[in-house]
């Protein structure tokens, strides 16, 4: 258990926090009222306890890994939401610029947040599994997990695999509940699965905007110069794909309404919205070197994260597209191999099966809830060290 209260170390700020893994990422774990409550002295904080703003891009000053995925803190806290047993709030920050984002949220992260509560005494834990109910503070939605626990802690070890993580842990069930809207308001923002984007240097392309879990624009990858199942190294080194996709992600954000133009979207929004590319079920080799027929998944999908394609998939991105496929007449329900039940989406680390329930309402649709499984773990607890006043 992290003890309470930041203190001083000299001249730096000594703040108590954990490195919690949860699914394919990694964040520091805080308790509420730890951090500086100043807004800006308090991103200035983060920025410098991740390694952030780094014109190097290697977050070598901190204890960021250089990825979107390992660059994320997380704020638990007691919850004051009648039903609700904790609030998490998340950030995600810049690896090469001043920016900490707050507008969306961290799927893979959430499901380190029950153990965390657990560990830290903001929930009891039952014997065999302990259920935790999450206010998501960011995107203002309901998120249950279902926490394999014993001796009054989560348990770690157990036979559940997921690609993009090593190692095997004991199962963590996740429902998203109702996740459509969280951050623009509706789940298909323009009101239809499918849209026409003009984008600068490409024209005119089909897109799905939805916003679940957190607001994506997907297109197939057909219409953006890709073949589907290309591994992140080799879309990372094409910069003129890269700006070609950044032009569609900038488009689609002024589209949903998250930026006045496209240049403000790149300045101001490189975490939200997400794009993913799509692509229907082919073969291809993981960045693991492992094979993944064309039988075992149901939708290829490269997504991108600030910027630069996920090594396997963001969970929040995985939702909006699992919803998508649901949805009549969407990019993702055209693409997806036809069927029922979960749908296996093909990633550069393998395959992620997700389960989305939708249904009509009000002349559009509602996503009534998302479920996976991922795992979780405590790798290290302690202080982070700070410089104290910040510089800025």
């Amino acid at each position: 258990m992290l003890t309470e209260g930041p203190a001083r170390s000299g001249q730096q700020c000594r703040v108590p926090a954990a490195l919690m893994r949860g699914g394919t990422s990694k964040g520091l774990f805080f308790l509420g009222g730890t951090l500086p409550e100043d807004p800006q002295q308090r991103d200035r904080f983060l920025l410098r306890a991740l390694g952030g703003a780094d014109p190097y891009g290697k977050q070598v000053d901190g204890l960021g890994g250089a990825t979107s995925s390992t660059s994320k803190a997380v704020v638990v806290s007691r919850s004051r939401r009648p039903g609700f047993d904790v609030d998490y709030l998340f950030a995600q920050v810049g690896i090469d610029r001043p920016h900490v984002d707050w507008r969306g949220s961290c799927g893979n992260l959430a499901a380190a947040v029950g153990p965390f509560a657990i560990e830290e005494g903001l929930v009891p834990a039952a014997e065999g599994e302990t259920v935790v109910r999450i206010w998501q503070v960011n995107t203002a939605r309901e998120i249950v997990a279902r926490v394999p626990t014993g001796d009054g802690l989560p348990l770690v070890e157990g036979n559940f695999r997921i690609d993009g993580v090593p190692h095997p842990g004991a199962e963590i069930r996740l429902d998203f509940v109702d996740p459509g809207g969280g951050v623009t308001g509706r789940l298909l923002p323009r009101g239809s699965t499918r849209e026409r984007l003009r984008v600068e240097g490409l024209g005119e392309i089909e897109a799905t905007l939805v916003d679940a879990g957190n607001p994506c624009v997907l297109v197939a990858a057909a219409d953006v110069g890709l073949r589907g199942p290309e591994l992140p190294d080799e879309i990372n080194a094409d910069l003129a794909t890269l700006a070609r996709l950044e032009a569609v992600r900038a488009a689609g954000a002024v589209a949903m309404g998250l930026a006045r133009t496209p240049e403000q979207a790149t300045r101001e929004r490189p975490a939200v919205p997400k794009i993913g590319v799509l692509a229907s079920p082919a073969g291809y080799a993981t960045t693991a070197g492992t094979e993944v027929a064309a039988t075992d998944i149901d939708l290829i999908v490269r997504m991108l994260s600030m910027g630069r394609v996920h090594h396997a998939v963001p969970v929040t991105g995985a939702m909006a597209v699992a919803v998508a496929c649901a949805l009549p007449g969407s990019l993702a329900a055209r693409l997806r191999r036809p069927g029922e039940g979960p749908v296996r989406l093909g990633h550069p680390a393998g395959a992620t099966a997700m389960e989305a329930e939708v249904e009509p309402q009000g002349g559009s649709w509602r996503a009534r809830r998302v479920t996976l499984g991922r795992t979780a773990r405590r790798l290290m607890e302690g202080w982070v060290l700070v410089p104290w006043p910040p510089a800025g």
